[in-house]
């Protein structure tokens, strides 16, 4: 039988002799068939294509009369920065991930402790770090770093012999979950959320038994309502912060005597989110953003009204960024919302597809995280733009404005290739031998999904 040839580098720990007591000499190496997963590649150039177009249409607010096609370029900078991420990791195997992903988590959580010293005023709250002409919001890269980091946690504590996480593997996830947590609450309810969402689900597919997921899921509800009921009652009489004027000015919004911090702002948009037969309501500086939205995404119909056509763009605050999907579906009418909805919706089958094939934990929760992280951020910003969720921003992944979060999206779409191109699946008896030999034993876990 001719070996597989592999374009990647082998190297000596990677052969058959090194798993077996068969003499080098008389066994030739064999590396698992690399795979480029066309799936993941078919999405992510259907939203590149929707974001270079949609974006520009979205971007009037900021267009200068002599340089127009600013926004775009700076806009398909980022994209191709991203793109040349993704073809450089999926190039790599996921065990250098493995080792690089303490790095990152830790330099993640500087980068946000950081945030709380020095730091830029985006839409009224301190979220970046500026390096020159260069802003980076960390809170981007720590949303992956918690779902990288509950990967790394719970395939190295995973029960042998069973669907279960021992307690400390639990409460390291869990532990980690609640620090992040922390730094992001101040900054924005929704990344707090959001990364209590991503926790919990990879919790359940990393094989967490139902009791300590209940008793997780019990802690975390406990001490988020003490943390915003303190927050409230901490602000409850608080004058308006320079950082809330400047809020209510970027969000075309009243300043009222209790805009003390972002507490007052979040309870403000729940009661407005709540309230009964907002449809009808007359536009105001309180509902402008929700209102404009709902006109654009109406006056699009099924069909839409043509790329271009937009006629809310140049009235819809921050329709680049946080309400770029409300000018998708105007221009594009309901059918490419939905087919947006279907592409990101997609990308999470095609993960769970690869996460049942892998044969070890490590691969499984790998490219099951990153799609987690990319895909419940996509529905949470399509969530608050058609109205189920309360106002509040954030991103759509690829689509919209923001240097930061485009690269984040692309590494971990770079790391869903890297998965989907090297990790061993089960019944190729080969690859899964090798994929033993160059992890370290403590991952040698096989995949809960098919335990």
């Amino acid at each position: 039988m001719k070996p597989i040839f592999n374009i990647d580098e082998a190297t000596p720990d990677t052969s058959v002799a090194a798993v077996t007591d068969t003499p080098a000499a008389d066994v030739q190496k064999i590396t698992p068939k690399l795979r480029t997963d066309h799936y993941i590649w078919g999405i992510y150039i259907s939203l590149f294509i929707i974001s270079v177009i949609e974006l520009f249409s979205a971007s009037s607010q900021e267009i200068e009369v002599n340089d127009i096609y600013g926004p775009i370029i700076r806009h398909a900078r980022f994209l191709v920065i991203g793109l040349v991420l993704m073809l450089v990791i999926q190039r790599f195997h996921f065990k250098y991930i493995y080792r690089l992903t303490p790095i990152y988590v830790l330099g993640s959580i500087l980068a946000m402790c950081l945030v709380l010293c020095v730091s830029v005023n985006i839409n009224g709250a301190r979220r970046a770090l500026q390096f020159g002409s260069i802003v980076i919001l960390p809170a981007e890269f720590l949303k992956l770093a918690a779902a990288l980091g509950i990967a790394y946690i719970l395939s190295r504590n995973q029960m042998p012999g069973k669907r279960d996480v021992t307690t400390r593997g639990v409460v390291l996830c869990a532990g980690l979950t609640l620090f992040c947590a922390g730094l992001l609450f101040s900054h924005g309810l929704t990344n707090t959320l959001l990364l209590m969402a991503i926790s919990l689900s990879m919790m359940l597919i990393g094989g967490v038994s139902m009791r300590k997921f209940g008793i997780v899921l019990g802690v975390y509800l406990l001490l988020g309502a003490g943390a915003m009921g303190y927050k409230l009652a901490q602000n409850k009489d608080a004058a308006p912060t320079p950082e809330a004027i400047e809020t209510a000015m970027l969000n075309k919004e009243a300043v009222g005597a209790s805009a003390g911090n972002r507490s007052s702002t979040w309870k403000a948009r729940i009661e407005r989110h709540f309230r009964l037969n907002k449809s009808l309501d007359k536009i105001d500086d309180t509902n402008k953003q929700e209102q404009l939205s709902y006109i654009a995404q109406a006056h699009g119909g099924i069909t839409g009204v043509g790329p271009g056509n937009s006629r809310e763009n140049a009235r819809l605050p921050l329709a680049f960024s946080d309400y770029i999907y409300a000018i998708v579906i105007e221009e594009g009418g309901l059918v490419t919302g939905i087919f947006i909805l279907l592409c990101y919706l997609f990308l999470l089958g095609r993960a769970g597809r690869v996460a049942t094939k892998c044969k070890q934990t490590f691969p499984c929760l790998l490219v099951i995280g990153c799609a987690i992280y990319i895909v419940y951020q996509a529905l949470f910003h399509m969530a608050i733009v058609t109205g189920v969720f309360p106002v509040s921003g954030q991103p759509l992944p690829l689509i919209s404005k923001g240097g930061t979060s485009v690269i984040v999206t692309s590494i971990a779409l770079g790391i869903m290739l890297s998965t989907s191109r090297h990790a061993a699946f089960k019944g190729d008896k080969e690859a899964i031998r090798q994929e033993l030999n160059a992890l370290p034993e403590s991952l040698h876990n096989e995949n809960p999904s098919q335990l």
